[in-house]
């Protein structure tokens, strides 16, 4: 048991890894991946840039300009691995943190600031994006993303490299919550086409991952009868071909896989959070060595001879999609009241427009219009 302990909070020997975190190429016998140079410097924009878009989300949530925000910072690898491994055809759900995600299936970063400033639920149609709106209670999007590769499945979608597979994200904390249980359960039996792709990031809010597990979470597949893997989540190349291999496990109909990508949240759960109450310094220090996009920099100059203008350019392109990110989120404007009926339901019912009136002409009452169309 000690043992299995251990590995909860180390990577251990299955650890699937192609780039150290010095920089270092290396080869997995299972996982062979041919990334030219041009593809190196495109994985490393798209971490640069949507850590950027993170640190601004961040800023702005403390300038009281977002009620609250969700951060992915150290987990950009897992993500950009895991985005890029999707195929247009193929449906991703997320729950709040996959802005990576977001990011690799073509969602303008502005489109996530409505959720964020509670002026929508998302604006992006998730059939058209093959991305799910976010999710925010934990792990539901389980038994959503596993209702709808059984659909892929009844639907004949599946069975060839042309076939469709659905990705799911989620925390090591909502693997305590009974809908990822019901979801991997399910999926088992129908062969579902869904990877349950983990991430690993050491701390379910306040709770360390030992509190939660006696054995790595991968293991946990073997018990559900489908395979389970665990990669290096702050490695991007490791990312991108574990991911590549199970969505093709997926849509060639071989059932669900569970990869869990190992990795550490670098910030506090949500701006809500004070993560310096229940985890030591040292132990992000430790982790601040293994940052994925340091270790991919490395790799382009000492392997691949990418110069500095390459990385100025990149930084460049990042302080502009901050700045327009920011911009874009002050002058979103304020939704009015009957809003909130009106994205409900797809087609208006009888009692929602009664209740749409009554509460409008309650507003209309107030001598003060500012102050009823400024109702919370």
């Amino acid at each position: 048991m000690i043992a299995g302990l251990r590995a909860t909070s180390e990577g251990g020997a299955d650890l699937v890894q192609l780039l150290t975190p010095e920089g270092q190429r290396v080869e997995h016998p299972d996982f062979e991946l041919d990334v030219s140079t041009a593809q190196l410097r495109d994985l490393y924009r798209d971490m640069v840039l949507v850590r950027r878009v993170d640190r601004e989300g961040n800023a702005l949530q403390r300038q009281g300009q977002l009620g609250i925000w969700v951060p992915l910072l150290g987990q950009e690898a897992a993500q950009i691995g895991a985005g890029r491994a999707l195929k247009p055809q193929d449906m991703a759900f997320p729950s709040y943190r996959e802005h990576g995600i977001a990011w690799c299936r073509g969602i303008d970063p502005t489109e996530l600031l409505g959720i964020f400033r509670g002026t929508d639920h998302g604006s992006w149609d998730p059939i058209k994006k093959r991305f799910h709106l976010y999710t925010i209670v934990i792990g539901n999007q389980c038994l959503n993303a596993t209702g709808y590769a059984m659909g892929q499945r009844f639907e004949g979608k599946v069975g060839d490299q042309d076939g469709e597979a659905t990705m799911v994200f989620f925390g090591d904390g909502a693997t305590s919550q009974g809908d990822v249980h019901e979801a991997m359960v399910w999926s088992a039996v129908y062969d579902a086409p869904v990877v349950f792709f983990c991430q690993n990031n050491q701390w379910a809010i306040s709770e360390p991952l030992e509190r939660q597990t006696r054995v790595p979470l991968y293991q946990r597949a073997s018990g559900y009868g489908f395979p389970g893997i665990r990669v290096d989540g702050n490695d991007v190349l490791a990312s991108l071909a574990v991911s590549r291999w199970a969505l093709d496990e997926c849509r060639h109909g071989n059932g669900p896989v569970l990869v869990e990508a190992f990795t550490y949240r670098m910030d506090a759960h949500t701006t809500s959070d004070d993560p310096t109450r229940y985890r030591l310094a040292d132990e992000q220090e430790a982790w601040k060595l293994k940052d994925p996009i340091e270790r991919l920099r490395v790799h382009l100059v000492r392997d691949h001879g990418v110069e500095q203008d390459f990385f100025d350019g990149v930084q460049a392109e990042a302080d502009e999609l901050a700045a327009r990110f920011r911009d874009f989120c002050f002058a979103i404007p304020e939704p009015p009241p009957e809003r909130i009926f009106s994205e409900v339901y797809a087609e208006e019912t009888p009692q929602l427009a009664a209740q749409r009136e009554e509460y409008l002409q309650y507003l209309a009452g107030f001598a003060d219009d500012a102050m009823a169309g400024g109702v919370r």
